[in-house]
């Protein structure tokens, strides 16, 4: 083949037309060789009738195909150009990036081995943890929201107990309470569970707000005017749960004793296990008969425009002549009489529901508080019984109120009458262990006039006689009736009998 190209080859440096600009074949191409190769196997008659016809036809279909490929793709080959233009500029470029990233790379795996130090599981890291929490948050949003929903579950539970509608009845008010002791409880185990926690020490004095609230409206409900038995237990039994601090004086492991119904005792005694919750019960109960009292404000306006009156008497005789005739002290009479109906109905209430609600904290017999102080260290301790206090506070009031207007009253009758009431409220309190009865000498010696004093016999002793008389004759029907058969009633009858 060799041959071929070497006698082929002048015939190269001749173009065929101007326009040619093509070099010369080379012999080492494979297309080259192919036709040659090719060229050898042709018939001399070939080779110059066909073969120039076949070239033709093979640089036309060429030209053809160059023409639709250029149509075609004409685009892509002036972008093809315009980079390969570019591309001069652009491998520069490249070769400094690349050496700038090989220059970075020392530092990137240096920044890298050191986030890898950071964020390594098995060692502490503060942001790793703040991201555990996030998480762990996220998994418990649920129960973190019923926590957060505890104060307000709370506020409505004691605002449903506060104000109760026309249907509600004792039943719904007490599952009210019921469920307010409950979440507290519920708050209470979740402060001691997690003392460290900001979120459950926030709930924890919302709720206590809530409590206080809570506790607000159980002592306003002690002062209801028809409390019954039943609700104050219940009430009392909340306000252990709601105030512990109540029931808790520091003093309650001391044992109570006996309750003595002989005599109301005023010595020390040892402190029940109930706190001031007694103190507070007859405080209520003490600001409720007060309230009741006030009813009587107009009758004892009139009651005291009669002392006012009477106080008057040294400056004229018609109104010392009034007051001696009787014309004076009906007002009185009127007012002493209804504030000592009251007085009996509510002191012998206030102090048997709380002798059925603290049966711990009642006062002690005289022997048991001889042993009590002689063991006792503290000459302040032990503290007597409330129950003591309070019953001598009552009869401080009645008394007062007596030794305020009975001297406006100068009808006998009318006086005896009023005393003999007064015994009877002593005698109701009496069964209950402090009885008065014997407060009515004092009194009438300070309320009766110097002048009846010298002219009358004490009226106390009289009333004192009728008194037992009457009460006898009761104790004998009361007798007679629960024993089935008539009781005698074959006793010596006073000369008067006891009005009212």
């Amino acid at each position: 083949m060799s041959d071929l190209y070497e006698l082929l080859a002048p015939y190269f440096d001749a173009p065929e037309s101007s326009s040619s600009s093509l070099p010369p074949p080379s012999a080492n191409d494979p297309q080259t060789t192919s036709y040659l190769n090719r060229l050898s196997t042709l018939s001399l008659s070939d080779l110059s009738s066909t073969e120039p016809q076949s070239l033709l036809h093979a640089a036309q279909s060429h030209l053809r195909n160059l023409q639709a490929l250029s149509k075609r793709s004409h685009k892509a080959v002036i972008a093809s150009s315009s980079h390969l233009t570019s591309l001069t500029s652009l491998l520069p470029s490249l070769s400094t990036q690349a050496a700038a990233l090989n220059d970075e790379l020392p530092h990137l795996e240096t920044a890298a081995t050191d986030f890898a130090q950071k964020y390594d599981r098995s060692t502490e890291n503060a942001v790793l943890d703040r991201r555990k929490r996030a998480m762990l948050l996220s998994r418990n949003v649920d129960r973190v929201s019923d926590v957060l929903d505890l104060p307000t579950l709370l506020s409505s539970t004691v605002s449903a107990a506060q104000a109760p509608t026309a249907q509600a009845s004792s039943a719904s008010a007490s599952t009210s309470y019921a469920s307010a002791l409950d979440l507290h409880a519920h708050i209470k185990r979740l402060t001691a569970l997690y003392p460290q926690s900001g979120l459950v020490g926030t709930i924890s004095k919302q709720a206590e707000a809530e409590i206080q609230n809570l506790t607000s409206i159980l002592i306003t409900s002690l002062q209801g005017q028809n409390l019954k038995l039943a609700a104050a237990m219940r009430t009392i039994g909340w306000l252990r749960g709601v105030a512990p601090d109540l029931a808790d004086d520091g003093y309650s492991h001391s044992k109570p004793t006996a309750f003595s119904t002989k005599s109301l005792s005023l010595s020390a005694s040892k402190a029940s296990a109930d706190g001031a919750l007694g103190s507070l019960f007859l405080v209520c109960r003490l600001r409720t008969l007060h309230t009741i009292l006030e009813a009587l404000e107009p009758l004892r306006e009139l009651a005291d425009q009669e002392s006012a009156q009477r106080r008057q008497m040294l400056n004229g005789t018609k109104i010392k002549q009034q007051i001696q005739n009787g014309a004076l002290g009906g007002q009185s009479e009127r007012y002493l009489k209804r504030y000592t109906e009251i007085f009996r109905e509510q002191s012998f209430a206030i102090v048997s529901m709380y002798k059925s609600v603290f049966p711990s904290g009642l006062p002690t017999t005289a022997a048991s508080d001889v042993s009590s102080l002689s063991i006792s260290n503290d000459a302040l301790l032990p503290l007597p019984s409330p129950v003591s206090s309070f019953a001598l506070h009552l009869v401080d009031m009645l008394t007062a109120t007596l030794r305020t207007y009975m001297p406006n009253i100068t009808d006998k009758q009318v006086r005896e009458s009023l005393l003999t009431q007064v015994l009877y409220c002593a005698g109701s309190l009496g069964r209950l262990g402090a009885d008065f009865g014997m407060m009515v000498a004092l009194l009438e010696e300070e309320v009766l006039d110097e002048e009846q004093e010298a002219t009358d016999d004490a009226e106390w002793v009289s009333v004192m006689q009728k008194h037992r008389i009457q009460a006898s004759r009761l104790e004998i029907l009361a007798r007679g009736v629960g024993g089935g058969r008539k009781a005698s009633t074959e006793l010596p009858s006073p000369t008067t009998l006891p009005a009212g």
